[in-house]
């Protein structure tokens, strides 16, 4: 029996290291496996490296290989070292022939099992959200700690981002390639600008799972708030959402979600990219036949202007435009975290604190700890001294709190607060419902799209614990804005003040 021999032209340095590229990164890709399947250590980047990194260095390796072959057999050639056949010569008699053969045959077969199994893992870990979250942890830390906190916390990011279908797959993957780039070149913008371009509508995503056919009826929201006095007085409200009709039955005919009732079609023209000013917007009844263009009073187009500007039908995305990446206000998650006994309400004057800590601006995450804990202790050291030495633990809490409540609203790094997003939901520190209904958009007939809370929701109790004002669902209580005798909101829209609030 002869020696099993390599074919002398694999003897070269090219080959030889390629060779050795191949066999050090599959036999790092297999450990690395090993690693993760049972020890179940190395998070993120462990994939990255054992789908990504490493195969690309295993098929650079073994592409080596037979271009060191190439290179040799000509200047073996030129040499006249040996005469070359123009073609090869298949002879299984020959030792050489089965020799490559075997190699060929069993290499070619074990590369494309590999290929398939290493395709498949680095397709879904790649669509993870693991991999969307953590690769780039300092750009995309904002989104992905908001997605976990979030009602779509269970829905991969890929679901609302790419869709099913091969064909936005590819297109995602492309766009990506120049996300790649900017976060390796450290040339990505702070915070990242929204709208995405090119994002898939809506319809193809979010209705996957939220369909206009599947409607609900009205539903019950019972808020607490926390005024800013010493006592942090509580102040509830309960509203009576119309989401849908009274009835089921109704179908869409109603409420919130009629603006995507099948039988209607609502269209506006934007005159900035985050659609926060709609000065054109057209309503047609796709039963009746009936259509209707409102525009703003105060900002009306010329024709020219408009035939300039996009026309978009409005869908979910219009006022569910966070559903997953939404920062809170600190008015909203200070309340959450003292009703949920994050956050002390028997501690003097924390909401007013709280308030102001978060009305400042913070180079880094770490300052911001620093700043929170500092004020904290000086202010109730300065003021309350009896806390201070006697209920530490109160104060304690407060700042654990506070801290807690910042990391997973605010982010210095990448300059996102709830200010560097709008939110279309609601109208308290963004127009939200009033960029149409604000009695401003009208008709030439002088029809307007009215300014009245009571089309989006009713209240039905309000006021302090011991004080509290109680309606019913088929009986509205007028709105009365705690620490104003004098009505004076009437005045303004909710953003007007609010949004001075920090």
């Amino acid at each position: 029996m002869k020696k099993f021999k390599l074919p002398p032209s694999l003897y070269n340095w090219i080959s030889v290291i390629g060779s050795t590229l191949a066999i050090i990164s599959l036999s790092m890709i297999v450990f690395l496996f090993i690693i993760s399947l049972f020890y179940e250590e190395g998070g993120s980047y462990l994939g990255l490296f054992i789908f990504i990194v490493l195969p690309v260095f295993l098929v650079i390796g073994l592409l080596l290989i037979p271009v060191g072959m190439i290179i040799k057999g000509r200047k073996d050639k030129k040499r006249k070292i040996k005469v070359v056949q123009e073609w090869p010569k298949f002879d299984f008699n020959d030792p050489k022939t089965r020799n490559a053969t075997m190699i060929f045959g069993v290499g070619t077969v074990f590369f494309l099992m590999l290929s398939a199994v290493g395709s498949y893992e680095a397709f879904h870990y790649s669509e993870s959200v693991e991999f969307c979250g953590t690769i780039c942890h300092k750009v995309m830390k904002p989104e992905y700690v908001a997605f976990q906190n979030s009602s779509h916390a269970r829905v991969a990011c890929v679901a609302c981002h790419v869709g099913s279908g091969a064909d936005w797959y590819v297109k995602s993957k492309l766009s990506g390639l120049y996300q790649v780039y900017a976060v390796t070149m450290g040339i990505y913008p702070t915070p990242i600008p929204t709208p995405i371009k090119n994002l898939r509508p809506a319809r193809e995503t979010c209705e996957e799972c939220h369909w206009p056919e599947k409607f609900y009826a009205r539903q019950l929201v019972m808020n607490k708030h926390y005024l800013a006095d010493e006592a942090n007085t509580e102040w509830d409200i309960s509203l009576q959402m119309k989401t849908g009709p009274a009835y089921s039955a109704l179908g869409l005919q109603e409420g919130i979600h009629w603006h995507i009732n099948p039988d209607v079609k609502v269209e506006y023209v934007a005159t900035v990219s985050v659609q926060q000013n709609l000065p054109w917007i057209r309503y047609t009844n796709k039963k009746t036949g009936e259509v209707y263009i409102f525009e703003d009073e105060e900002n009306k187009l010329v024709s020219e202007e408009l035939a300039k500007l996009d026309i978009r039908e409005m869908d979910c995305m219009d006022c569910h435009n966070r559903p997953s990446h939404d920062y809170g206000t600190p008015f909203k998650f200070i309340n959450d975290a003292i009703t949920a006994g994050k956050i002390p309400k028997e501690l003097p004057d924390i909401k007013t604190v709280s308030m102001g800590i978060l009305a400042e601006e913070f180079p880094a995450t770490d300052s911001a700890m620093l700043f929170i804990e500092s004020e904290l202790n000086d202010y109730y050291a300065a003021n309350y001294e009896d806390i201070y030495s006697e209920k530490y633990e109160l104060i304690e809490q407060a700042i654990q709190g506070v801290q807690e409540e910042f990391k997973l609203n605010i982010f210095p790094e990448m300059k996102v607060t709830w200010k560097a997003y709008y939110n279309n939901i609601g109208h308290l520190e963004f127009n939200g419902c009033f960029r149409c209904h604000d009695d401003k958009h009208t008709t030439t007939e002088g029809r307007a799209i009215p300014m009245d809370c009571n089309l989006c929701h009713s209240i039905i109790a309000q006021g302090t614990p011991d004080t509290l004002q109680i309606g019913s669902i088929y009986e509205e209580l007028d709105f009365v804005h705690p620490n104003d005798p004098y009505d004076d909101w009437k005045e303004y829209r909710c953003v007007e003040c609010h949004v001075d609030l920090y």
